[in-house]
């Protein structure tokens, strides 16, 4: 068997191993929905809001089957039928330019996945979320979203991918460190100013009003020596009646996001126990080290792709006669998905000692009983699974289970 044979058939069995575990992963954690809750849970459901949230489970776990089924069957037969090749060739009948060429190839993916993907995200927009009582978006609103999200992928993705694009054929020996370079400046950038250019597009943004919630912010902060000039809500409840907090920007850019829906459902005290764990993520540099090791891992991956993108035989396996960028990014993006796995289920891991961390320091400053009381009504609001599978958290989440947070808190009392 020759080499770009061997290759199609990894990446057959790559595919297939994915979807698989997968399905093993959610079907366990779905089977799991309906075992008791820990005693530290007990208050989350009443029996009226348990059914719901089983409803709520089970629709959810539904769509989300067919989607992910339909996605694997189609990727399948692209893959078997030489879909990629046979995309190359047609799109190189009308562009001469090796780097308009990539680029329309990858534009032309993302309009046919985006195609697919849509009428799902009609579905579980305005029928799963709104009969479950989350959505408040409009069909204007969602529609303006899509074509925001839209200009947005084309103006920042298409200006990156370009420059990526003539850096590789201007220099391959250095094109992952250039790339890297490249990309990491602008992530930095997007870390210091997503909330001031990017959230603007889509939501307003106020200072927190003068009040007794603002003045038990102010003082938490003070008690904590925290800086805190900028509080700002952030209108989500024009879209859905699910409420979060978060914190973004670098530096002086530094700034703690409320949602609407948390300031008009939670308490003061709760949205201080928030806020407390929000400020421990900055306290422990985490946004720091979260963004250092993402940008190690660009380069990392970056280095590979430079090695291997353009050998013929990645091109080969998919049909081509000859090696070409974008077709070896498809191979190679198949190919390293393992070790993204296995790289995200570490990042995972970091990001809930994190998160373990966090609730630590809002502890650590008598906010624990504040915390759990908001976590528990987030989770009662947002229909939260209160027994996820194991294996599914360690897969998949970034946070600890809610059951471990609340005994770690109530620990720390």
């Amino acid at each position: 068997m020759e080499t770009p044979q061997i290759i199609f058939w990894i990446i057959i069995g790559i595919l297939v191993a994915d979807f698989i575990v997968g399905k093993i992963v959610s079907a366990k954690n779905y089977a799991w929905r309906d075992k008791k809750p820990s005693k530290y849970l007990s208050d989350v459901y009443d029996d009226d809001k348990y059914n719901t949230f089983q409803a709520y489970s089970k629709a959810n776990y539904k769509i989300g089957t067919l989607t992910s089924s339909l996605m694997f069957i189609l990727t399948l037969a692209v893959f078997f039928w030489e879909g990629f090749a046979w995309l190359d060739q047609f799109l190189s009948q009308y562009i001469e330019s090796k780097i308009w060429l990539s680029i329309a190839f990858f534009a032309a993916i993302a309009v046919v996945t985006g195609i697919i993907s849509l009428p799902f995200s009609i579905y579980d927009t305005f029928v799963i979320e709104e009969r479950f009582g989350f959505n408040k978006t409009t069909p204007r609103t969602f529609i303006f979203d899509m074509l925001k999200n839209l200009l947005l992928s084309v103006v920042i993705g298409g200006v990156l991918l370009f420059l990526i694009l003539q850096i590789y054929y201007a220099t391959q020996t250095w094109f992952w460190l250039l790339a890297w370079i490249i990309i990491s400046l602008f992530s930095i950038f997007m870390a210091e100013f997503y909330s001031t250019l990017i959230v603007p597009l889509f939501n307003k943004q106020k200072p927190l009003e003068e009040g007794e919630l603002k003045e038990k912010i102010s003082e938490f902060a003070r008690r904590a020596g925290f800086q805190l000039d900028n509080v700002y809500v952030i209108d989500n409840s024009k879209r859905s009646t699910r409420a979060n907090a978060y914190f973004t920007g670098l530096g002086k850019k530094k700034r703690i996001v409320l949602f609407d829906t948390l300031i008009n459902d939670f308490t003061p005290d709760e949205i201080v126990g928030v806020l407390a764990h929000e400020i421990g993520h900055y306290k422990k540099h985490h946004i720091h080290k979260s963004l250092v090791l993402s940008l190690l891992n660009t380069g990392f991956v970056l280095f590979l792709f430079g090695l291997f993108v353009g050998r013929d035989a990645f091109s080969q396996a998919l049909g081509a006669e000859e090696a070409k960028f974008h077709l070896g990014a498809i191979v190679f993006m198949v190919l390293y998905s393992p070790v993204s796995t296995a790289t995200g289920m570490l990042m995972n891991k970091l990001s809930r000692n994190n998160e373990g961390e966090a609730d630590d320091f809002a502890a650590q400053h008598g906010q624990s009983q504040a915390l759990i009381n908001a976590l528990k009504k987030l989770a009662r609001k947002n229909l939260s699974n209160l027994t996820p599978h194991p294996w599914h958290v360690f897969l998949n989440y970034s946070h600890p289970p809610l059951a471990e947070r609340v005994k770690r808190l109530k620990e720390n009392i």
